[in-house]
């Protein structure tokens, strides 16, 4: 039997981050849907949320920024929602000790397919969900993400998740297009004993609109590391 063949489209692009140029291949646009075997249907991935893993938002262009020269020596680096994880790919151009995850089941191929075209070194990647309790990711000293509370119930499941996985010592920075959910996520991380700050910050979406993004800074110092 023939193997089904792909009917998704992708395209191939530079993008320039401060003075680095990281090559991505994303699908061409929101309308590419390919769910051959059901796996994503059995994750509860629906055809119209199935292509948000794979395109390039402006959430995740300003946190990619911010990762240019985020201090990382010696700090272990989650990038949580990764989708097309510009930001671990940048990570991984500075050396960074980065690890990304993502529920959607094509994310893992895409990412491994881009950092083959920045000629980076391989990222650990964990397919999970923040409601998974069994990851064996462990704990680490950095959490970062864009553009992952889109839906109301993702304040409380992104919260617990980041706090099982966040040493004594954690820094978060979340960046969030204004969807409506980050005052009840930063209630939520406040109750968990990390401080937050914010900023807003602009960054141009693929059709020139302007995107206001909120970035979300955590820290939490007074817990002991136990890892």
């Amino acid at each position: 039997m023939t193997a089904p063949t792909s009917r998704v489209r992708v395209r191939y692009t530079t993008l320039e981050i401060g003075k680095m140029d990281i090559h991505v291949r994303t699908l061409r646009d929101h309308l590419q849907f390919e769910d051959i075997n059901g796996e994503a249907k059995r994750l509860g991935i629906s055809s119209a949320t199935w292509p948000l893993f794979g395109v390039v938002w402006p959430s995740s262009q300003v946190l990619a920024r911010l990762m240019l020269d985020y201090y990382v020596n010696e700090k272990r680096v989650l990038e949580v929602g990764c989708g097309i994880a510009l930001a671990s790919l940048i990570l991984n151009q500075r050396s960074a000790d980065i690890t990304a995850t993502d529920y959607h089941p094509e994310t893992e191929g895409f990412l491994a397919h881009n950092v083959k075209l920045n000629d980076g070194k391989k990222i650990p990647f964990v397919r999970t969900g923040w409601a998974d309790l069994n990851d064996d990711l462990g704990k680490f000293d950095l959490i970062i993400g864009s553009d992952i509370l889109y839906e109301v119930e993702h304040a409380d499941l992104l919260s617990a998740f980041i706090n099982r996985h966040a040493r004594g010592h954690c820094d978060v920075v979340i960046v969030d297009p204004r969807r409506g959910h980050h005052a009840k996520f930063s209630k939520k991380m406040a109750e968990l004993g990390y401080a937050c700050a914010q900023e807003k910050v602009t960054q141009t979406d693929d059709m020139g609109k302007n995107v206001i993004c909120q970035v979300l800074t955590f820290s939490r110092q007074s817990i002991p590391n136990l890892a």
